[in-house]
Order: C-alpha cells, then sequence, then structure tokens
C-alpha cells in the first residue's frame, strides 16, 4: 500500500510538472527512477495512464479520472506538511510549562513579549516546588535548578540565578553578625528539604561548610518568610529578595555579589524537532536571565 500511494504522488507531480524530468527534479529522483515507478503504477492498476511521444505527454480517459485522486492525495500530504512546518516555524498552541513557585514570578516578565506578539499561542504553568511528574501532565518545558537527577529529559543551560546568605535583623541582633564562611556552620540554618535528614554542604567563598538545617521546606517562598521572621539563615536568590532588602527586612551577609551562582536548566522530552512554541520560550527565557545578570 505504501508503494502504491508513492507512486500516485509520483503520477500526481509528472502531471503537474509536464514530464519525467521536471517530475525528477522536484522529487530529487533521478528521470528513469520516475518512469519505472509510473509504469509499475500502471501495472498494478491493470490499465494505461499515460500516452507517451518525444513531445509531451498526455493523460488517457483513465488516467484523467485515476489523476484527480492522486492529486487530491499529494494536495493533502502537500498541505499537512506546511502546516507541520508552520508549526516548527511560529509558536502556536498551548505551552505547558512546569516551574518552582519562587521562579514564576520571572515567567510574566519573560514570555509577555513572545505572548503578545503570537496571539495564537496560549500558556498553562504548572507551578509546584516539589518534582513535577512531567508525563502525566503533558510538560513541555520545565524549569529546573542546580544538580539534576538522571532522567530521560533533556537539559539545555539557560543561565544562572545569583543567591546570597541572608538573615533578618532580628536574628542577627540576637546571634550576632556571623563571620564568613568560618561560622556559618554553626548557625541556625534554613533550607529546601531534599527528603533526607543528612548533612548539607554549600560553597561559599572557596570554602565548603557543612550544616544541619533547623528548618526545611518545600517552597523556596516560605523559607524567605522564615528567614525574614528571623529564625535563621537562608539561601536566597539576589532578585528576590531584593525588595525585602530595600525595606531592612533582610541583611546580605558578606561583600555585595553572588556567593553562589545557581545554574538555571530547561529539560524538554527530545533536543531535535521540538515545536516552536518550546525553541521560542527557551530563547525568551535565557535572554531574560541573561538582563537579570547583567
Amino acid at each position: 500500500m505504501l508503494d502504491q500511494l508513492k507512486r500516485m504522488a509520483v503520477l500526481a507531480e509528472v502531471v503537474r510538472q509536464g514530464s519525467f524530468a521536471g517530475a525528477a527534479r522536484q522529487l530529487r529522483i533521478t528521470t528513469s527512477a520516475v518512469s519505472q515507478q509510473v509504469r509499475a503504477l500502471e501495472q498494478d492498476m491493470g490499465v494505461t495512464l499515460l500516452h507517451r511521444s518525444t513531445r509531451k505527454l498526455s493523460l488517457t480517459p483513465a488516467g484523467e479520472r485515476f489523476h484527480a485522486g492522486c492529486a487530491a492525495m499529494w494536495a493533502a500530504a502537500t498541505q499537512a506538511q506546511a502546516q507541520l512546518q508552520q508549526l516548527r516555524d511560529a509558536p502556536e498552541g498551548e505551552l505547558r510549562l512546569a516551574l518552582t513557585v519562587g521562579f514564576a514570578r520571572h515567567v510574566g516578565p519573560a514570555l509577555a513579549p513572545l505572548l503578545a506578539a503570537h496571539p495564537g499561542l496560549r500558556l498553562h504553568l504548572q507551578v509546584e516546588d516539589d518534582l513535577t511528574d512531567l508525563v502525566q501532565h503533558r510538560i513541555d518545558l520545565a524549569v529546573r535548578f542546580g544538580r539534576l537527577p538522571d532522567s530521560p529529559w533533556v537539559a539545555q543551560r539557560l543561565g544562572s540565578l545569583r543567591m546570597s546568605v541572608y538573615a533578618a535583623p532580628a536574628y542577627l541582633a540576637r546571634q550576632g553578625v556571623p563571620a564568613l564562611p568560618q561560622d556559618l556552620a554553626g548557625a541556625d540554618w534554613l533550607a529546601l528539604q531534599d527528603g533526607t535528614d543528612r548533612p548539607r554542604r554549600l560553597s561559599l567563598g572557596g570554602q565548603e561548610i557543612t550544616f544541619l538545617p533547623r528548618c526545611t521546606s518545600n517552597n523556596q517562598l516560605s523559607l524567605q518568610q522564615l528567614c525574614e521572621a528571623g529564625l535563621g539563615l537562608a539561601l536566597l536568590g539576589d532578585d528576590d529578595v531584593a525588595d525585602s532588602v530595600a525595606a531592612g527586612r533582610l541583611l546580605r551577609l558578606g561583600a555585595p555579589g553572588a556567593l553562589v551562582e545557581l545554574p538555571v536548566w530547561a529539560l524538554t522530552p527530545q533536543r531535535d524537532a521540538q515545536p516552536a512554541k518550546v525553541r521560542h520560550a527557551i530563547g525568551a527565557l535565557r535572554d531574560h536571565l541573561a538582563t537579570m545578570a547583567a
């Protein structure tokens, strides 16, 4: 059946081009291969479809009736290919994006220009700090941070977030300002849960410290709130806490500038043949993170 469809497509192209040679150029095969395909089609159908002469080709009466179906099939296939190409070139349809609560605030500024430029593009956000089941939620693109666990998904680096150690003035007034990094190991730490009770390791200023968090959460925003309440130190994104620092609710420990660069990754089901909506979203997120780092 597949061979038959291929031969029908060849016939449609021969008629459209008006010659075997023209069809061969369009299909990128040899003229003899085109002739063989048409001859095989005629043998299968048991009728002559083309009158051949040294000057021109013409359809037989049976060929005219049969060619109508071949041409319709070829046109439908060409249209389907064009629609698929358009889908690859223009962002359309629903983009399903999984990300953490803390990073959700960046999605609006990052993707607003893309959504404004492409009215056919819709956005669904799957926002949760626990690892989302990407297959169950039909995720097109997931944003992840730091060291990634093994998975069949493909990771692409988007950029990084600047992180520093922060504390509330009330905590520092009560416990004193720790020297960086040697006094940090004995401080009260707030950290994201990792599913274990093991001590954490953190590299700061070229030195590694080990600490056991006193408070953990599955939500980065809740860690910031606990930190602002004076319960301990937390590693927080500089951009995320800029308003709290300006309002005096948090203080950065150490010299200005990032103590930690947290890698940001885009996870996709495949590297090749990505839909345009995914490629454009990755580019927009990467550009936004580059602007933040500037």
